[in-house]
């Protein structure tokens, strides 16, 4: 009996430690600082297709990370409504998870409310990091980081496994558009035990998964290993399917139809020149490249390819349109050895740190450095972008290609709109204008053939 209380002790003991060890290193904020990870030398990888990570980083390190996590009473940054993760991931108990090193369950919470993190730990703007209760005195956590390396543990490790209902409702159900909206909502009706079939215009799955995100952003084969994933679940894929054509029979066929469409209709510059041949926009350029990548030897997969290819070789490119899309068309650009590369932005530069107007837990509009600006500042010695900067026209030559852009600084007005400043003009040397300022709604075929309700500006109500 004495013996069995010692060792009750002894146990006690033991959880005891285990416990104050487990609480010292979930507040390792106090000690430890903020690492994140690594990209690739800007030197190297503007040569390369490559994903611009380095990879290195072993378990320990990631432990160390995860350890600044604050385990906050009120996490915002799984907040989701005025700012945070916007799916609201378990942030503070993955972090917590790793730190105990229990990757498996870290993947098990992680996967509960996301359907990719593949995709989001790569590519996401990661406002859950402006959300963190940490960056109000300190460098956040790095929770992308955290995010991409559990899940990518988790497909090395085999956990990531085909997850085939063990039920079907009987019910058939058509996902227009395979794109991340498309592909979750084809994941949830699958999983509820619902029959779906996805159905694709282009020839590959992944909207702008395959063909808006570069390469080296997004490696391919990540993609089509999560396609592959659900098409084991027992999700169906069509492909060269214009939906637009034959829709009343598509609803005739189907129990229910979800429209994932996006907003795939270009923000445009009508402005004297736009016209002129070398201005396109920023899908028909970064679209075209990834297809001949994957139709070329510097691609690892299949696709057809029509050798429609916009290339930047050799001209002097304006990218117009500072948000990640114009960035990722400045790495595309100084991949294909573009002669100069400068980058248009209407706005002013952000401030170092956060203004006013600007506070804790918003999205922090701050200036930084994207992988394309380190990239141009490596190869051509130089930052792209000029800010407060309005397109004004395009100049051209005899044979209707843009040969210039003139552009002239400007101020925003009381009204929202932008007010040139006298004798400001520039032109710049421009051979390829890419015009990347986003998207202003869906295409309109669908909502009008289907006479769905459409709002103000042109999006489904």
């Amino acid at each position: 009996m004495l013996r069995n209380a010692m060792q009750l002790g002894r146990n006690s003991m033991q959880r005891g430690r285990r416990a104050f060890a487990t609480a010292k290193a979930e507040r390792a904020f106090l000690d430890v600082a903020r690492d994140a990870d690594r990209y690739r030398p800007a030197e190297e990888r503007v040569h390369d297709w490559h994903e611009i990570y380095t990879g290195e980083r072993d378990a320990t390190e990631r432990v160390k990370q995860a350890s600044r996590c604050m385990d906050c009473g009120t996490p915002f940054c799984q907040s989701r409504s005025l700012s945070g993760c916007p799916v609201a991931n378990l942030i503070p108990e993955w972090n917590a998870l790793v730190v105990r090193d229990e990757w498996r369950e870290a993947y098990n919470r992680l996967s509960a409310t996301n359907n990719f993190p593949e995709f989001t730990g790569r590519v996401c703007p990661a406002p859950c990091e402006g959300a963190c209760v940490l960056g109000v005195i300190d460098d956040p956590v790095t929770i992308k980081n955290m995010e991409h390396a559990i899940i990518d543990r988790a497909w090395d490790e085999g956990w990531v496994v085909p997850r085939v209902p063990r039920e079907r409702t009987g019910l058939k159900i058509g996902v227009v558009g395979s794109g991340p909206a498309g592909l979750a909502a084809a994941d949830e009706l699958n999983q509820a035990g619902h029959s779906v079939v996805v159905f694709e215009k282009a020839d590959r799955i992944g909207g702008l998964l395959m063909y808006g995100i570069p390469n080296m952003k997004l490696d391919k084969t990540a993609v089509d290993r999560r396609v592959d994933l659900l098409a084991q679940e027992g999700i169906e894929f069509r492909t060269n399917v214009h939906v637009g054509d034959n829709i009343q029979s598509l609803m005739d066929d189907m129990d229910a139809v979800v429209l994932c469409t996006g907003s795939t209709v270009p923000r445009s510059l009508t402005v004297d020149g736009s016209q002129l041949e070398g201005v396109h926009f920023a899908m028909e350029f970064l679209t075209r490249n990834q297809k001949r990548l994957l139709a070329t030897k510097e691609g690892t997969l299949k696709s057809k390819w029509n050798k429609e290819y916009i290339t930047a070789e050799g001209k002097h490119v304006v990218v117009i349109g500072g948000g990640d899309t114009g960035t990722d068309c400045i790495a595309t650009a100084l991949r294909q050895q573009c002669r100069s590369i400068t980058n248009l932005e209407h706005n002013p530069q952000p401030p170092p740190t956060r203004a006013p107007s600007n506070p804790w837990p918003e999205y922090p509009r701050v200036f930084k450095s994207e992988y394309g600006h380190s990239e141009a500042q490596a190869l051509h010695g130089k930052d792209p972008r000029q800010y407060s900067r309005q397109t004004l026209r395009f100049r051209g030559n005899a044979a209707g290609h843009v040969t210039h852009a003139v552009t002239a600084l400007a101020t925003r007005n009381a009204d929202g709109g932008f007010d040139i400043v006298p004798d400001t003009e520039e032109e710049i040397a421009c051979d390829l204008a890419i015009l990347a300022m986003g998207f202003m709604h869906p295409d309109q075929t669908l909502p009008a053939t289907l006479d769905l309700t459409i709002d103000g500006r042109k999006n489904i109500a």
